[in-house]
């Protein structure tokens, strides 16, 4: 094991001395965010959150006040430039449109929704079917190729839905008071409740603050901000060319003939290949960690739940790690992993969605790009941009050392046939 820190230690020592490699791993994606970051309006004050449009489907079965209310939410002005909702009577159909990539979600209000609300007697979940008896539950229909957009509704309707369960429990406590104290009789309980939680939808409907921001655990409220998502962008693109760039000196120290002395060492052939990729793995991680500090004191970029970021950037570059030792496996020079690994950075930067939302492009594009580090990184960080916390990013960060360990198996097997890890 001290044999596999050392090796890495000194290639990320080598990696951080070289100059030209500091350009793209560091300037170069600084660079570019910084020059997106004024394309888009972001050090200009303008309101564009590079989100909008998102079609959501609405079917209101309740017809009671609150039902009204959260379409109204959907429909108003200030969320007129995020979504595009569309209203419909069957919920067949509402799951029909997000089945036919037609729209990123699909709310369903039952019928009895407010009354459920109002008496206490149901809960107030965002997600899963409706479930039987007095429990009467929203349904969210979620397109599973359009996170980013999926996020941007469930955070919406979170907001609403905290809004109105607050109501709640509150018109609950004030009818217990009113009771204990003798204000009122037991059988107007249900009356007073109701009409407080009629008010309280009311006041939700008439609120300005149900926007595209999301809560954190603190309770701090975090607007979306387009550096949320361009930033995490860059870093992920330009993390391919340092892995890539990695794997590139593993082949030029064995033209060198410097690998095969560490091989005549009382050194293993897997001590050596676990170091190697040792020193690549922490030279990624530190890349992107330096990045989202610096990100982080200039722009002031809230990059979310910290030890959901640090998290999700081990498993992202796990991801980008075993893409470049595939690199390196297939190719048979340092040269040629270099013109490859630029290929590969530029090609997944761009079906990843390091520039442009993957929401706007069309379905079997999404679909390919989950082969790229990228969109599930990017899936992850924007989630956490949201206001998510770790518990929401399991799925990338899975499919993330998924991709890692099984692209580094293939690349292993590839490096024995070849017989590159051999004296």
């Amino acid at each position: 094991m001290k044999k596999i820190f050392l090796i890495g230690w000194k290639d990320v020592t080598l990696a951080f001395r070289d100059r030209a490699a500091l350009i793209l791993m560091l300037a170069a994606p600084f660079a570019l965010t910084l020059g997106l970051g004024f394309v888009t309006g972001r050090f200009s004050g303008s309101s564009n959150t590079g989100v909008s449009d998102i079609p959501v489907v609405l079917v209101n079965q309740d017809g009671g006040q609150i039902g009204n209310t959260l379409v109204n939410v959907f429909q108003s002005q200030e969320l007129a430039s995020l979504v595009v909702p569309t209203v419909l009577d069957n919920p067949a159909l509402a799951r029909q449109e997000v089945d036919a990539d037609k729209a990123a979600a699909a709310i369903i209000i039952p019928a009895g929704f407010t009354a459920s609300v109002i008496s206490g007697a149901g809960t107030v979940p965002t997600q899963g079917p409706a479930t039987t008896g007095e429990v009467v539950q929203l349904v969210l229909y979620t397109n599973p190729t359009r996170p980013t957009s999926v996020s941007v509704i469930k955070t919406i309707l979170d907001g609403f839905v905290s809004q109105i369960e607050v109501g709640r429990v509150g018109g609950q406590v004030a009818v217990e008071q009113l009771l204990s104290h003798g204000l009122i009789q037991g059988q107007d309980a249900a009356r007073i409740g109701g009409e407080l939680g009629l008010r309280q939808a009311n006041v939700a409907q008439s609120s300005k603050a149900i926007a595209l921001k999301s809560v954190t655990g603190s309770g701090e409220a975090v607007k979306f901000d387009v550096l949320a998502y361009m930033a995490p962008g860059m870093a992920l693109m330009f993390l391919m060319f340092t892995v890539s760039n990695g794997g590139r000196t593993l082949l030029a120290e064995r033209s060198q003939g410097t690998l095969p002395r560490l091989l005549v060492s009382p050194t293993s052939a897997s001590q050596v290949l676990g170091g190697k990729v040792f020193g690549i793995y922490l030279t990624g991680v530190a890349q992107v960690l330096i990045l989202i500090l610096a990100s982080t004191l200039l722009f002031r970029l809230n990059w979310g739940d910290p030890l959901g970021v640090l998290v999700l950037v081990l498993a992202a570059v796990v991801g980008a790690v075993g893409w470049g030792l595939l690199i390196t496996a297939v190719a048979k020079t340092p040269g040629l992993v270099s013109a490859v690994g630029s290929a590969v950075m530029l090609t997944f930067g761009i079906l990843g969605g390091s520039f442009i939302s993957l929401d706007n492009m069309p379905g079997w594009f999404r679909v390919l790009s989950k082969i790229t580090p990228n969109a599930w990184g990017l899936d992850g960080f924007t989630t956490l941009g949201m206001g998510g916390s770790l518990a929401n990013i399991w799925t990338p960060v899975l499919a993330l050392l998924v991709m890692g360990a099984v692209l580094f198996t293939i690349a292993v097997l590839i490096f024995n046939r070849r017989g590159i890890m051999q004296q």
